[in-house]
């Protein structure tokens, strides 16, 4: 049935099929065993793999294994664009994935399963389609996302990935499409400006939460960022 999200599990034993809708699969714990179109190989939690209306796949996964399972009618304009069947999620639609997995479990309320599902879509619509991405890089990434309060530097994001600096830096542009530094910039300012939106932190902890200690650094960073200094932004 398509237009629905559901949990599942599956089997070590390899299994195939085809439907005529398209599906998603997204990992909570444990990896899948994929082969479909030009893909065979390992998606993991934090990723998504796209199965087209039509597509025949085989697949296995450990039985402790679970993950969100999305069946639609229609996919999203960039899912449509992309050539990615495997991709990177934001780390918002990975809490959301966690939220879906306790609502279905707790009871069944059609209503709310329809608004879970529209929210997914829109979510899923918001995703950057960055490729799968090397595991090394992948790490960095969520240590950045864990960590931008703090002083971030080149060597000890290398020694994260477990790669020299200069192995890191060249690695980091090739999956990311960013500088190390403009991918911390990028995230740190989107954080900034959802705090501003959605609390009511004064300027200075917003400053500090990303990263500033100096209030104006991070004032002239915002304006040239957002065309908005973060005071007219808050307004």
């Amino acid at each position: 049935m398509p237009n629905h999200l559901s949990i599942r599990s599956y089997s070590r034993q390899r299994r195939g099929h085809s439907h005529d809708y398209h599906q998603l699969v997204l990992p909570l714990r444990g990896v899948i065993n994929i082969e479909v179109e030009n893909y065979c190989g390992k998606v993991a939690p934090g990723e998504c793999v796209v199965i087209r209306a039509g597509e025949m796949h085989h697949f296995t996964a450990n039985e402790e294994a679970r993950f969100v399972v999305a069946d639609l009618s229609d996919l999203p304009e960039n899912l449509v664009q992309s050539e990615c069947l495997v991709f990177s999620i934001t780390p918002p639609l990975i809490s959301y994935l966690n939220f879906i997995e306790k609502q279905l479990e707790h009871q069944v309320n059609p209503e709310l399963e329809h608004a879970m599902f529209n929210t997914f879509v829109i979510l899923l619509g918001e995703q950057g389609m960055f490729k799968q991405l090397d595991h090394r890089i992948r790490a960095v990434l969520e240590y950045v996302l864990d960590h931008l309060a703090d002083k971030l530097v080149i060597d000890e994001l290398a020694k994260v990935a477990c790669l020299s600096p200069t192995q890191f830096k060249k690695l980091f542009r090739e999956q990311v499409g960013l500088t190390v530094l403009q991918y911390i910039t990028n995230e740190r300012m989107e954080k900034a400006k959802a705090l501003l939106m959605h609390t009511d932190y004064p300027i200075q902890l917003v400053a500090e939460q990303v990263g500033y200690e100096d209030l104006s650094a991070f004032g002239r960073r915002f304006s040239n960022h957002f065309g908005l200094s973060p005071r007219e932004f808050s307004r």
